[in-house]
């Protein structure tokens, strides 16, 4: 005797709509969000003009095929390549995450909200240039300012109840997710397209978190976000095509992701989609290192000059951290490349303690030659502070705290430094803008000479003149 199976086609999950209608129609009312993110763009761009200068970056950039021309291409920035929205989407988000160094957002899960802007600009790059050679209006900055407020939400607020990282997901799903939606408003898509490509999005097969933990971290870790938004612009593309959608993807008997990969546990959205996000997103101001380090890495700053002196007297050096922190940079023994280094709290805060800085070449093997860094990991105690996890996860506080001491052999010890708060937290915004103006002017000026540098400089501090920009124009800003 069979059993059939019912094969009525279901409404979308209401997860599929909720963020469909939130890209589609949302207003966003917040001047704070439209402010933060224009110091988000200018920071994930000085970011990815700041990783130009690293060869094993470089190497992956550019057409799929060498010699490739594509009418009305998409610009990439700090180069001269014009490519196809999809290759553009990859060039642009591989840039911006290559040195680990532009935002963050911390909860259930983690990531990097603005590793949507290479989906964005791309899509609304080529989107421009298409209605431009149509006889149309281009997008304005406005736009692009717009769906990065959209995308930071739909990822910041999926990431806050919904742990992928538990079963071993990277968090790029999200940045897939986020980018789909955004991307195929951006490039003219209905509310029920959106709702199709973000079906597409979720099932994908997902990346394995392999390359960002020991013994596997390389530097597919570096590139993984700018392969997920760019995937993200194909499937936009491929919908607007008039490709179908797969309205219970999420909750499917047995075939769903929830089934699938969360061992049937449900996803959820634990707040309503706004500008929340973007408004508290996190910084990356002072050093390019996993963000649960941050404050560790000032910790060992302001203890430099005392430990400087004494390195051959220290004893042991106490690490106090939250469990993610402990989950995720919590590691010994060998360091194979800089990607496994700038995923290590130990190695992190040797940095600071031996130069009483970090900057990106300290991850480089020439830097890491110096014995006196693995001396000191030797030394290094790592302990969970209940109170940091606990405040880690408070949605009133979001704090990602560290503490270092050092103790001698001799009895003495380091005053014990403890900093709750990153300097790009939004608790200390005030203090945090001035450095993120001049990381975006010292990036700015790595690649482009005065005149041009200035022309960038000068329209990022003015936030109506960006915001009444043409795409196009923004982007030939950026042209070498």
């Amino acid at each position: 005797m069979s059993s059939s199976i019912p094969n009525n086609r279901p409404d979308p999950d209401q997860l599929l709509t909720d963020i469909a209608s939130y890209a589609a129609e949302a207003a966003i009312e917040s001047d704070e969000a439209y402010v933060t993110a224009r110091y988000c763009l200018m920071d994930t761009l000085g970011c990815g003009l700041l990783a130009l200068r690293y060869p094993a970056c470089t190497k992956l950039l550019g057409p799929t095929v060498p010699g490739t021309i594509v009418p009305n291409g998409v610009r990439i920035p700090g180069t001269s390549y014009e490519l196809d929205p999809v290759t553009a989407a990859f060039n642009i988000g591989c840039m911006i995450r290559w040195l680990d160094y532009n935002d963050t957002w911390l909860a259930a899960e983690w990531g990097h909200p603005s590793d949507n802007l290479g989906g964005i600009l791309a899509a609304a790059d080529y989107q421009s240039r298409q209605n431009v050679a149509r006889g149309g209006q281009p997008l304005i900055m406005r736009d692009v300012l717009t769906a990065m407020i959209q995308a930071h939400e739909i990822q910041g607020v999926l990431a806050l109840a919904n742990s992928f990282n538990r079963v071993g997901l990277d968090h790029v799903i999200l940045v897939k997710v986020a980018s789909a939606a955004v991307g195929t408003r951006l490039l003219g898509g209905t509310k029920d397209e959106i709702t199709q490509a973000i079906s597409h999005a979720w099932v994908d097969g997902h990346p394995l978190r392999t390359y960002r933990h020991s013994p596997n971290t390389g530097t597919r870790k570096s590139w993984a976000a700018g392969d997920a938004t760019s995937r993200a612009v194909r499937l936009a593309l491929m919908v607007l095509k008039g490709e179908m959608g797969y309205p219970s993807v999420l909750t499917a008997p047995t075939w769903g992701l929830q089934d699938v990969l969360m061992k049937g546990k449900p996803l959820v959205m634990n707040q309503p989609l706004a500008s929340y996000v973007m408004e508290n997103v996190l910084f990356k101001i002072s050093y390019p290192a996993e963000f649960h380090g941050q404050t560790a890495v000032e910790c060992a700053v302001r203890l430099h000059k005392e430990a400087i002196g004494r390195l051959d007297e220290i004893d042991r050096i106490e690490l106090t951290t939250h469990e993610s922190a402990l989950r995720i940079i919590d590691k010994t023994g060998p360091l194979h490349n800089p990607a496994d280094r700038d995923h290590c709290l130990q190695y992190m805060v040797a940095i600071g303690l031996l130069h009483g800085t970090l900057e990106a070449d300290h991850y480089e093997d020439s830097a890491a030659a110096d014995p006196r860094i693995d001396e000191l990991r030797s030394k290094m105690v790592t302990i969970e502070e209940s109170r940091y996890s606990r405040d880690y996860l408070d949605s009133q506080k979001r704090s990602i705290a560290n503490a270092i001491q050092i103790l001698f052999k001799d009895g003495t010890a380091t005053e014990r430094i403890e900093i709750e708060y990153p300097i790009g937290h939004r608790r200390r915004r005030a203090e945090g803008i001035p450095l993120l103006e001049q990381k975006f002017e010292a990036n700015v000026r790595t690649r482009f000479a005065d005149k041009q540098a200035r022309a960038i400089l000068e329209l990022c501090s003015d936030q109506a003149a960006l915001e009444r920009m043409p795409v196009p124009q923004f982007m030939e800003l950026f042209v070498v």
